[in-house]
């Protein structure tokens, strides 16, 4: 028991008691808090990893269809040349001066 005060020597104990739980679980209370703060930091860098990888693999889509985009324009833009120039005549007729000189030619 307590020393002797005017107080009941029973509420003396009830509060020594109770300070002395508060101070002996301080340590852990302290190593769970700090547990739950590390636990928090992971999981946010591993959403922060997870969204970044989101935004690369959308980036390397538009890319990609922007190369698809590039490549099919510049084949389209081949074509308009080359049926704007006379290659087409030209060959036109001379597959109608093989046809009137040989034969048939087979199709």
């Amino acid at each position: 028991m307590a020393i002797p005060t005017p107080v009941n020597g029973q509420i003396t104990d009830a509060v020594t008691q109770s300070n002395l739980t508060v101070v002996g679980q301080a340590p852990a209370m302290a190593l769970g808090n700090l547990l739950q703060v590390s636990a928090q930091a992971f999981g946010l860098m591993m959403q922060n990893a997870a969204a970044a990888q989101q935004q690369l693999n959308i980036t390397a889509q538009a890319v990609t269809t922007q190369g698809a985009v590039v490549l099919s324009s510049s084949a389209s833009a081949s074509a308009a040349k080359l049926a704007q120039s006379d290659v087409p005549d030209n060959l036109l007729s001379l597959l109608a001066a093989l046809r009137a000189g040989t034969g048939p030619i087979p199709s």
